[in-house]
């Protein structure tokens, strides 16, 4: 069934964050504290491991600092939340402003960001078991009820997104995988572990960065490749 794979990662981040909302009161203050910490080392590592498997980092370096650029002059991050805060006005108006929107962004990049949502929506697309999304589910399900329990009813939405994004992709899976080619995807997924380590450095309130700003150059950093990394190895 196409599709299937984006629905059940929906259904898992529906579930895993009404879970935390549920029981979040009855977790202490210093246990939510510390599992966030893990989570966020834990983020850290896999986007660093994502980081490392680039074959030239002059590709991802330089498609970051550009997206970067056009980020800031969109205001995508300000966009971000203000379509948070617009969810947030319509079903939790009682909500925190700051704590839902927060929540929001934070688990929609995190779930929406990474080698998974790609290549999980290629094989989503083939109508095929989607094994991908089934594991990508299962580990944002559970992450996402620390989330409900922090961040409340910010969380549960990004359920929204992740249909959104990944229903999206999946639609356009067939197209995606003719357009990436191997080195296409792996500096690709590179530059989509600097937005997920900047994802973990947010997490472990080390420095603040606007992750919203970080997504051009997801965009930006496979055209690069396309237009400089020719096969005589010009810019390798």
């Amino acid at each position: 069934m196409l599709g299937l794979g984006t629905l059940i990662n929906t259904a898992t981040v529906l579930l895993g964050g009404s879970v935390g909302l549920i029981i979040g009161d009855r977790i202490p203050e210093r246990i939510r504290t510390v599992v966030v910490q893990v989570i966020g080392l834990v983020t850290l590592g896999l986007g660093l491991s994502d980081v490392l498997k680039t074959h030239n980092m002059v590709f991802p370096l330089v498609g970051m600092v550009l997206g970067a650029i056009v980020g800031e002059a969109l205001n995508i991050e300000r966009r971000l939340e203000g379509i948070g805060e617009v969810i947030r006005r319509r079903f939790a108006g009682k909500q925190e402003p700051g704590r839902f929107v927060n929540g929001f962004v934070t688990a929609t990049l995190l779930f929406c960001i990474g080698p998974l949502t790609i290549l999980g929506a290629m094989q989503d697309a083939t109508g095929e078991t989607p094994q991908l999304y089934i594991i990508k589910g299962t580990l944002d399900g559970f992450m996402n009820v620390i989330f409900g329990a922090i961040y409340g009813v910010g969380a549960i939405f990004s359920a929204l997104s992740i249909f959104v994004v990944q229903g999206s992709l999946t639609l356009g899976g067939s197209a995606l995988d003719n357009l990436l080619n191997d080195r296409m995807r792996i500096e690709l997924f590179s530059a989509g572990g600097f937005a997920v380590m900047a994802i973990g450095l947010n997490l472990l309130e080390i420095k603040k960065i606007r992750l919203g700003s970080l997504l051009p150059g997801l965009v930006i950093t496979p055209l690069l490749v396309w237009l400089f990394a020719v096969p005589t190895g010009v810019i390798g």
